[in-house]
């Protein structure tokens, strides 16, 4: 990795060009995702001035701390994508476009009833736990058509795909079977045509796996530590919410 913001994302947008080249895929499908928890404002100026738009938070205090930057520019879009409590709906609706981790029926009627007190709607990708692993959010695999089905009945939410975590410290082919699973998943869906329900999207991959996630479908890979240098903490401190804070 180079030494600066800018020269990371030449590298990356490297790596995405030759995952594609690699799999018969239009490197214009791809967006990239700048996951920028606890990346200080310095580092996203930097990212902003090198021409990236397209950024998400796991953590709604960290979206406030981070709205400065979001006024300074009409052009950025800001996407919510770690575990959301219901009691943080409010807020969060307040800064972002999409919500990649709606995983349960509840958090969709809070989400719905307070978009629709502000008359808006907002994008929605459905988190499955492809990993099956116990300390991960996300609806089950064997759930996911039935959550989506019972989501779509709210009209404010328009429903755009699908969301995975790849299972950490896994081996590559560990990792493909996630990301496999979901695209499998996205197509069955896609298949039952339910109202209001499109499955563009498929957000998978992060840093240390977002080459597999492209080779295996994805649409959006949120890249983070390959851009803005290690965190002080492994992905597992960001990722793994140490289950599970139900409400």
């Amino acid at each position: 990795m180079g030494n600066t913001v800018e020269e990371n994302l030449k590298t990356v947008r490297q790596q995405i060009a030759l995952a594609c080249e690699g799999s018969g895929r239009n490197v214009a499908d791809i967006q990239l995702l700048l996951a920028t928890k606890t990346v200080p404002l310095e580092k996203l100026h930097m990212a902003v001035q090198a021409g990236e738009q397209l950024f998400g938070e796991n953590k709604v205090q960290e979206l406030r701390d981070k709205y400065p930057l979001m006024q300074q520019s009409n052009d950025l879009e800001w996407h919510f994508i770690g575990h959301l409590q219901t009691n943080k709906v409010k807020e969060v609706v307040k800064y972002v476009t999409m919500i990649h981790s709606v995983d349960r029926l509840k958090l969709g009627q809070v989400l719905h009833d307070q978009l629709v007190k502000e008359n808006r709607t907002m994008d929605i990708l459905v988190q499955i736990n492809t990993s099956y692993e116990d300390s991960k959010f996300g609806a089950s695999p064997e759930t996911a058509l039935e959550l989506v089905e019972a989501l779509s009945q709210f009209d404010t939410l328009h429903i755009k795909g699908l969301m995975t975590i790849g299972k950490l410290n896994a081996t590559n082919d560990e990792t493909r079977q996630c990301f496999r699973l979901l695209k499998q998943l996205s197509t069955q869906i896609q298949e039952r045509n339910i109202p209001h329900v499109e499955m563009k999207h498929l957000s998978m991959g992060m840093s240390g796996d977002f080459s597999i996630a492209i080779e295996e479908g994805a649409t959006i890979v949120r890249v983070g530590t390959n851009v803005f240098g290690p965190r002080y903490l492994p992905d597992e401190y960001y990722w793994n919410e140490h289950k599970k804070i139900e409400d």
